[in-house]
């Protein structure tokens, strides 16, 4: 038994001194576009790109907006190569020819701000049968142009000082028009080079929505003109906020990536540090018939909350263009409320005594009629709890669903549920990606759909996509990069990628490792999914 025992041990350290010899336990792929097209021919000829000759050249419509992403693409592409080039690249009997010059052309004019179901194609060709030795990017939209960028610089494949580009056709689309990344300011303070980040590897990715939970109970960084104190007194410091610039920062910046900004204020629960900045929000907890120095959710009885609420909303808005407001809603704990004789009596004049569900219906029916009439006329996202507790919704209100990650059972159900009442469905359930553990996590990701439930056509064209979250009790700026990258990724291509070439993890591996490498090769200090190694690991 001895004798087998150090055997076995022999065979393992021999397996694992292959890796340590520098044998990577995945081979990347080479120039393949993460995430996967919705269709793609390419074939063993290439063309060379030499940057120092390359341009993208704009023949149809154009704008600031295209000039500055083609810059950017030029920087994303060749800088880090161009300082230190190696000498020559290699020619073999597919090589076809030199490639110059890519022409982008935008079919439309652009639109001044990225929305729900924008139009996202775009197409590729690469010495394509009807256009050879030639390269270009056709897109309706901007936004497609953008997206057609990002895929171009993925074909690119370093040899030498250049780089090779096999003869390519792309026509491509995204699955669903809300793909979204959560990020929680509140726990802890995110700064705008953080956030930057984020918004840039989002890009990278083709998400195109950021979900800003810029406020929790932890701390309120948001600072408003109208109620200063709220940032004054509920923020960790006086300066960890943001402000109206910091905010137009961050709109802009992920407006020049073709992302929407999503903020959410969650009420009437997580709304501890609304408290101290707004006297009379929060209800008075009691204890033996007396207050006992605490606060719970926001006061439904109290009129002046909802004039509060709407002032604040009213500036919201106009500092974040996006249609849609997140408004929250979940976790809302009734042992305040039940504590406080005053909330009592007012519940005895509306008829619901000892109901605190409808308590809480009383609140939210208001804060969505008041939402719904802000002079911008916004749309809404709510968590599940809403609809689960039987609030009335207005017909285009976007159900957020998130509970019950670990019984996809269960998260099926909902998504039946909520879209067999009409409503559109945002899914997250499955992509808490904070909820970290030991070695590779990301195939549970990958199995995940948000139209696998039982459902008909009807209901599941009502899945608007999902939102990998990134909640902040444990992650700052040290470790939100890492710990999201490139797990993030995964989401990306679920809601980006058709349904039925995203099913197998071991096909992705290869793509998904190659991606990992490409964006640690950009600058960005993404995790690595197992024993491996890219050449931007020497820096």
């Amino acid at each position: 038994m001895h004798r087998v025992a150090v055997l076995l041990l022999c065979l393992v350290g021999a397996v694992i001194g292959e890796g340590e010899k520098g044998i990577p336990y995945v081979t990347p792929s080479e120039g393949r576009v993460w995430p996967k097209p919705q269709m793609e021919v390419t074939e063993q000829t290439y063309l060379i790109v030499r940057p120092a000759t390359f341009k993208f050249r704009i023949v149809g419509k154009t704008c600031d907006l295209l000039e500055k992403a083609l810059s950017r693409y030029m920087d994303i592409m060749f800088s880090a190569r161009t300082k230190s080039p190696a000498a020559g690249y290699s020619k073999t009997k597919m090589f076809r020819g030199y490639l110059d010059t890519v022409d982008v052309h935008l079919m439309a004019e652009c639109e001044k701000q990225p929305y729900l179901h924008m139009d996202e194609h775009y197409q590729i060709k690469v010495d394509s049968p009807d256009r050879p030795l030639e390269g270009s990017i056709i897109a309706a939209s901007v936004w497609g142009a953008f997206r057609g960028l990002e895929s171009f610089s993925h074909l690119l494949v370093a040899d030498g000082g250049s780089y090779r580009v096999n003869s390519t056709q792309i026509m491509d689309h995204p699955r669903f028009p809300h793909r979204g990344l959560m990020i929680d300011s509140s726990r802890h303070f995110l700064p705008l080079s953080s956030i930057k980040q984020t918004l840039d590897l989002m890009s990278m990715d083709k998400f195109n929505v950021l979900h800003w939970h810029i406020v929790d109970s932890q701390s309120f960084p948001y600072q408003s003109d109208v109620y200063p104190d709220l940032s004054g007194l509920g923020s960790w410091t006086s300066r960890h906020i943001y402000t109206s610039e910091d905010v137009a920062t961050v709109v802009s910046y992920a407006l020049e990536r073709g992302i929407r900004v999503m903020p959410e204020f969650d009420t009437p629960g997580h709304t501890d540090s609304w408290g101290p900045g707004q006297p009379g929000l929060l209800t008075e907890c009691y204890k033996h018939g007396k207050p006992d120095g605490t606060y719970g959710p926001v006061d439904p009885s109290n009129e002046d909350n909802y004039d509060f609420l709407k002032k604040l909303f009213t500036e919201v808005t106009q500092r974040f263009p996006d249609h849609y407001l997140h408004l929250g809603g979940d976790e809302v704990s009734f042992r305040c409320w039940r504590s406080n004789p005053e909330l009592s009596e007012f519940m005895q004049h509306l008829n619901i005594t000892g109901d605190y569900a409808a308590l809480e219906q009383y609140y939210i029916t208001k804060l969505l009629e008041l939402v719904g009439d802000l002079p911008t006329k916004n749309g809404y996202l709510v968590w599940q709890e809403v609809f689960d507790n039987g609030v009335e919704l207005a017909n285009d209100t976007v159900v957020h669903i998130w509970k019950d990650g670990g019984d996809m059972d269960r998260v099926n159900q909902e998504l039946a549920d909520v879209t067999a009442s009409g409503f559109q469905t945002l899914l997250s359930s499955c992509w808490y990606l904070n909820v970290i553990s030991y070695g590779v996590d990301w195939h549970k990701y990958y199995s995940c759909d948000p139209q696998g439930f039982n459902g008909t056509d009807a209901q599941k064209a009502l899945i608007v996509g999902g939102e990998a979250c990134m909640w902040g009790e444990y992650v700052d700026r040290t470790n939100l990069i890492s710990r999201t990258w490139p797990r993030a990724s995964v989401v990306a291509e679920k809601l980006w990628s058709a349904a039925d070439a995203t099913t197998n993890p071991d096909e992705a591996t290869p793509r998904l490792e190659e991606h990992r490498c490409r964006l640690l090769g950009r600058g960005y200090g993404v995790e690595p999914f197992g024993p491996s190694y890219c050449d931007a690991d020497i820096v």
